[in-house]
């Protein structure tokens, strides 16, 4: 295939891309082409079954090194919960939580499970504050930080 041939289905593969809404596998396939065409437009991409055979591999290897990344920078934080935003609430025991220990804390009206991460005990009615979270455990302590 000639260099500009390369370069054209590159550039329709992008569009292909733009118009899929994302996903990010026409993309790949298309920086492929362009790859390849500018190595055929160099003479250096050698004959079609070559050039074939450079395209499969560009397009596999990028997607395999670059698909994961992008997809994370480009999913909207609307579409993931995000409970950063719960660390430094403060929150009322239900249960007792011992030092290391695992109970139940009511935060903004609903029931999580928490566990203690200071080394105060935490009685029933008592409030203390969200450190971290992990999953849908809250991890809570009276004590103020070291």
């Amino acid at each position: 295939m000639i260099w500009w041939g390369w370069i054209v289905l590159g550039f329709i593969l992008l569009a292909a891309e733009i118009l899929a809404f994302g996903g990010f596998y026409f993309f790949f396939f298309g920086i492929g082409a362009l790859m390849v065409g500018m190595l055929a437009l160099l003479n250096v991409a050698g004959p079609a079954w070559i050039q074939w055979l450079l395209f499969s591999l560009f397009s596999l290897m990028t997607m395999f090194m670059l698909r994961r990344r992008l997809l994370a920078t480009t999913v909207s934080p609307l579409s993931r919960p995000d409970r950063d935003d719960f660390i430094g609430i403060s929150v009322l025991a239900v249960d007792d939580l011992s030092p290391e220990g695992a109970g139940r804390v009511e935060m903004r009206g609903t029931i999580w499970s928490a566990r203690n991460i200071g080394i105060t005990p935490i009685l029933r009615g008592e409030r203390c504050m969200v450190m971290e979270v992990e999953g849908l455990t809250l991890g809570v302590r009276k004590d103020a930080p070291r």
